[in-house]
């Protein structure tokens, strides 16, 4: 059995020369500044796919939660890949932009409320869970066959 996630495999399909493909396209994209996001560098940090302990995960998961729980309200770069009338499409956009932020404001902060009380609910469902499940494996653990105390015996 492999260790591996997933499997590509089908005639005619050189796997070798598509995953050298896909990590010099990676390679590019990090030079470029294109992976520059906290959340995707920790990602390939950590390699999910070495997560396999389900409590190492859940802390990872939790973590990234938290992390992208609130929306970033602030004002960003608007670009225009376009070339033609590249100038008055970024205008036209920001123009747009500055109409609209005062709703987008209200309604992000609303988002951001939401999303903060659902990590919170999440976290504390978690860490009561984890505790009782640490609490019932205890008791398994100290119970002995046969003293009347382990599961499946009928008193």
């Amino acid at each position: 059995m492999h260790d591996r996630i997933f499997e590509i495999g089908a005639e005619g399909v050189d796997t070798e020369a598509l995953v050298a493909r896909i990590r010099a396209r990676v390679a590019d994209k990090t030079e470029r500044g294109a992976y520059t996001d906290a959340a995707v560098a920790r990602a390939e940090r950590t390699n999910l796919a070495a997560l396999r302990d389900d409590d190492e995960f859940m802390g990872f998961y939790l973590d990234c939660l938290r992390d992208a729980a609130f929306v970033d309200i602030g004002d960003f770069e608007i670009l225009e890949r376009r070339r033609t009338l590249a100038p008055l499409l970024v205008a036209l956009k920001r123009l747009i932009w500055k109409l609209l932020k005062f709703y987008t404001y209200r309604l992000w902060s609303q988002q951001n409320q939401i999303n903060g009380m659902l990590v919170t609910a999440v976290e504390a469902m978690e860490t009561r869970y984890g505790e009782r499940l640490r609490r019932l494996e205890a008791r398994l653990n100290t119970a002995a066959p046969g003293d009347g105390n382990a599961p499946g015996h009928d008193a």
